[in-house]
């Protein structure tokens, strides 16, 4: 496969899952201001930069202030990873790669461009917020279904699943960093109802609420929630999920191209990292320092797949 085409299957991939992973972002910060409603303002500049925006927020707006905020991750033009830029980007990429996909697939693909733009023609309203992020959800969900129950299972199949899970496993990561390092209570709130329903929010925002209760029932903490979030491989969204996947798809790639590179070894000491990892190590090191670091190895991880595969050249 040409690097270019490689690349914009991964991109595609990545670009609709950032669109409904930044959805969930918004969920997890509107869900969680609510709880916290009297600085619930000042929680948006968090939401910014997890999300790794806030310094392009504060380029056009003076002040955090939750309908700017919403508005500027859902549609604002000026922003690369808002929702409609990054479906937008996600379709122009299908339309450059529209050989490699199945009907389904690019009829999906561009009805989730098509609503999402009519869903965010104007402003959202906070009453209709979760109607339209729910709406972003599930003609991603479309998109899904269609990839696995019409594409075969070979190299482009596996670009796709390597940007998804890459991708994925960021967003987790930074919805965690939400909750523990920036909205983080005051320490005598820790352990707290408010503590444990701002947690339960971040299940909730992710899809893991049902998940979580059929295998703990209702002992809501925060170390058995982050501990599920980042190392059950049971959890689609979580990081060792999300890493081991993507290391399988790589190494499905190494056995059809018979080529093995950088990318391929950086993926397996990152799934070995975390299957080395206790949740107790987490905490005890710091969650927002593991998120960080974790976020720097997906990075450098998705530089090397993108050099390794030529998707440039």
């Amino acid at each position: 496969m040409l690097g270019k085409t490689a690349g914009g299957l991964y991109w595609m991939y990545r670009y609709m899952e950032r669109s409904e992973n930044t959805s969930r972002l918004i969920e997890a910060g509107f869900r969680i201001a609510l709880t916290r409603a009297a600085t619930s303002d000042d929680e948006w500049s968090s939401v910014l930069e997890a999300a790794g925006v806030r310094e392009a927020y504060l380029a056009r707006h003076d002040q955090f202030e939750q309908s700017a905020a919403i508005d500027f991750m859902l549609r604002d033009k000026s922003n690369p990873s808002s929702v409609l830029n990054t479906i937008e980007a996600a379709r122009n990429n299908a339309r450059l790669v529209r050989t490699a996909l199945s009907r389904d697939v690019w009829e999906a693909t561009n009805d989730l461009y098509l609503q999402v733009k009519a869903a965010l023609a104007r402003p959202v309203r906070d009453r209709d917020l979760p109607e339209v992020l729910n709406l972003i959800r599930q003609q991603n969900a479309l998109v899904r279904g269609s990839t696995h129950g019409t594409m075969l299972r070979n190299d482009i199949f596996n670009f796709a699943r390597v940007g998804t899970f890459l991708e994925r496993a960021d967003s987790t990561a930074r919805i965690l960093d939400v909750k523990y390092y920036v909205l983080l209570p005051s320490i005598s709130q820790i352990g707290s109802a408010l503590d444990n329903v701002q947690w339960e929010n971040i299940l909730r925002s992710v899809g893991a609420q049902s998940s979580f209760r059929w295998l703990y029932g209702t002992d809501v903490n925060a170390m058995g929630i982050a501990e599920f979030l980042i190392l059950d491989r049971r959890m689609p969204r979580s990081l060792t999920f999300c890493a081991s996947k993507a290391a399988g798809n790589l190494a499905y790639l190494e056995k059809e191209y018979g080529t093995r590179h950088p990318c391929h070894d950086q993926a397996d000491a990152l799934v070995g990292r975390l299957s080395a990892t206790t949740i107790d190590e987490v905490f005890d090191n710091g969650l927002h320092e593991f998120v960080l670091d974790f976020l720097s190895d997906t990075s450098k991880l998705g530089a090397s797949i993108e050099t390794d595969y030529r998707f440039n050249g």
